[in-house]
């Protein structure tokens, strides 16, 4: 196993801005709702308006379970907050008629993660037949600490999190990302985003329960349009 999979509490591009990120957003810190629209500006929008952002729709998990095959998803590409407008909808649809949410075919962690159990099998190593479902041992076998990361960040986002603002390091299929995750009054949500020799030329992804698409298209709607004159 190697650990440059995933790497917590690492330093960010929120570092080159704010003097103490994990401080930046809690409830009591002066000039907070400047830093998330800062924030917001830099992270979310900029990328958007390159054609650079995805949002992803989580949704599946319920009543405390995690069975990785029971986390759906659903990708959006973002370029404007009438993309997201756009997500809401599709949800809001499905809700009114009772109809299955929207999601992909693919399986965004119980795919990778047997993917990565039968290259280890593969390879000889000798993994425990509960491994599987104790996200804890992912760690144990190539790739499974990056999972088990991003495990933890998807169940955060369904079951919430006390922590306001935390940053980790981890290899995704799209690459090595920054993740910036955020449990705000005003929204839960996490942005992946390259690190900054390679912010400007590659993708991005914004992601957040489907119970998280009111209080952030509240929030997009408030806080993007500020800086259009900037």
């Amino acid at each position: 196993m190697s650990y440059n999979e995933a790497k917590e509490h690492t330093p960010g591009r929120l570092n080159e801005l704010f003097a103490d990120p994990y401080q930046a957003f809690k409830n009591d810190t002066d000039e907070r709702q400047l830093h998330i629209r800062i924030m917001l500006h830099m992270l979310l929008a900029r990328p958007m308006t390159r054609g650079q952002m995805t949002l992803r729709v989580i949704h599946g998990w319920e009543n405390g379970g995690f069975d990785p095959k029971d986390l759906q998803h659903v990708d959006y590409p973002l370029s404007g907050i009438a993309d997201f407008k756009r997500a809401v909808q599709d949800f809001e649809h499905a809700s009114k008629h009772n109809t299955p949410l929207p999601a992909d075919r693919t399986a965004i962690l119980a795919t990778p993660l047997d993917d990565a159990i039968a290259e280890a099998e593969a390879e000889g190593q000798d993994l425990t037949n509960d491994i599987r479902d104790t996200p804890a041992r992912w760690p144990a076998f190539e790739g499974g600490l990056a999972l088990y990361t991003l495990f933890k960040m998807y169940h955060r986002l369904v079951y919430g999190e006390d922590d306001t603002y935390r940053c980790a390091q981890c290899t995704t299929p799209l690459g090595m990302r920054e993740i910036h995750e955020f449990h705000l009054e005003e929204g839960e949500f996490a942005l992946l985003v390259p690190p900054a020799e390679n912010f400007i030329k590659e993708e991005s992804l914004l992601v957040l329960h489907e119970s998280q698409l009111g209080p952030i298209e509240q929030l997009l709607e408030e806080s993007l349009p500020l800086f259009d004159n900037f």
